[in-house]
């Protein structure tokens, strides 16, 4: 038999039972369209967060109090934290490789505009934010270099602005935080989220004042922005180094922005996979379909086999009927479920713009190529079976 009959009969004997041959495909439309959509959010998701931790910059590292380190034994886990002090900070911005630094106090506090308040984040920090976190002011200015006491100045961010003054000028007003009455001297531009944190919906003011609003002791960290020239390992080793000298022993934890990014990317390569597994799921009982499916076709069949035989099939032209069969039905609904998932991908996209999504094309030819693979596996039984059918014994059944 050429080719082209053997695909017109596959194509025959599948049209002439349609809503069989269409539940069929069914589960593996749904396999494959679980992937493409699962997939797709995993891949979105892993781009948006690798994007959101990236967008201050790749040559970051900071400085943490307290140093973690284990025994071997389930509990056996040793904190030690000494404070992070604004010495520390203005130490690391003396080192050759270092462009600048920020210590960070982190809170939530009262604040009141007029006849306004709200709750916030308030952020302490320094006048090296807008360079090292990559920020700007829409208007007036950031924290300025302060050595000593400094002044109660404050930066807002462009959400708090508008919430507190509206469409108000807010350059040179009085805010209170806490207890203290502040200055407002800046306005940050629109930033918007950072992995969850919103960035216009916080208030910047000096981390010496914030350290006494707090009541702390130690800065939350310390980031560093050092040279691109230079290796992260060589400013990591400098870094190490003189807290040691400063505190007397490691008890600070320096993490670098490659391994924050490392961590996240193979934490989030995992969720990709997972959702993929899950859908992976769908695959599988769509190949038991086609396996039932054709299975019960050979036992339907048996006449008609039969007759192949009596006028010449070889076994191996009986065996390429049903795998041909098989075959067409899981490319058919390969076929459909990418399309569907597709689609269905588009629509989520425009419908929840705030949703990443982002088409994981190796995932997806993957699965369309795993329902050709499952079509092939879940025919051949069946086909085998056909193939072995006697002429004279398959014709007594008519």
């Amino acid at each position: 038999m050429r080719i082209l009959d053997l695909l017109q009969f596959s194509y025959r004997s599948i049209i002439s039972h349609k809503l069989r041959s269409f539940l069929t495909a069914l589960g593996l439309v749904i396999g494959i369209a679980a992937v493409v959509i699962l997939t797709s959010i995993g891949r979105g998701i892993h781009t948006f967060v690798l994007a959101e931790f990236t967008q201050f910059g790749t040559h970051l590292l900071s400085v943490n109090p307290g140093k973690k380190s284990t025994f071997g034994i389930s509990g056996a886990t040793i904190s030690t934290v000494r404070p992070l002090s604004l010495d520390d900070a203005a130490a690391l911005g003396k080192l050759p490789s270092v462009i600048a630094v920020v210590p960070v106090v982190q809170g939530n506090v009262r604040v009141e505009a007029g006849a306004k308040q709200r709750r916030t984040n308030v952020l302490g920090v320094g006048s090296a934010v807008p360079e090292v976190w990559r920020v700007k002011t829409a208007v007036g200015r950031f924290l300025p270099a302060e050595e000593g006491n400094p002044r109660p100045l404050a930066v807002l961010g462009h959400k708090m602005a508008a919430e507190l003054f509206g469409s108000a000028n807010p350059l040179g007003q009085r805010i209170r935080i806490g207890t203290d009455r502040y200055r407002v001297i800046g306005v940050m531009e629109k930033k918007g989220q950072m992995v969850g944190f919103d960035m216009d919906d916080t208030l910047y003011i000096p981390a010496a004042k914030a350290l006494e609003l707090f009541d702390r002791e130690s800065l939350v960290e310390i980031n560093v922005l050092y040279k691109s020239s230079v290796s992260v390992a060589s400013v990591q080793k400098a870094v190490k180094s003189l807290m040691i000298a400063r505190h007397g022993l490691e008890d600070f934890t320096i993490i670098t922005q490659n391994q924050m990014l490392e961590t996240m990317d193979s934490v989030l390569t995992i969720l990709t996979m997972g959702v993929a597994a899950l859908g992976g799921i769908s695959l599988l009982v769509g190949s038991v379909g086609i396996l039932t499916i054709m299975t019960i076709a050979v036992s339907e069949r048996v006449s008609e086999i039969g007759l192949l035989r009596a006028v010449g099939a070889e076994r191996r032209v009986i065996f390429r009927l049903f795998l041909g069969e098989a075959l067409a039905l899981s490319l058919a609904g390969g076929l459909a479920g990418v399309l569907f998932g597709i689609l269905a991908i588009q629509a989520i996209g425009y419908t929840l713009p705030e949703l990443p999504v982002e088409l994981a094309w190796g995932y997806i030819i993957s699965a369309f190529a795993v329902s050709l693979v499952i079509g092939i596996a879940s025919g051949v039984a069946p086909a085998i079976k056909a193939a072995r059918l006697e002429p004279l014994e398959a014709l007594r059944t008519e």
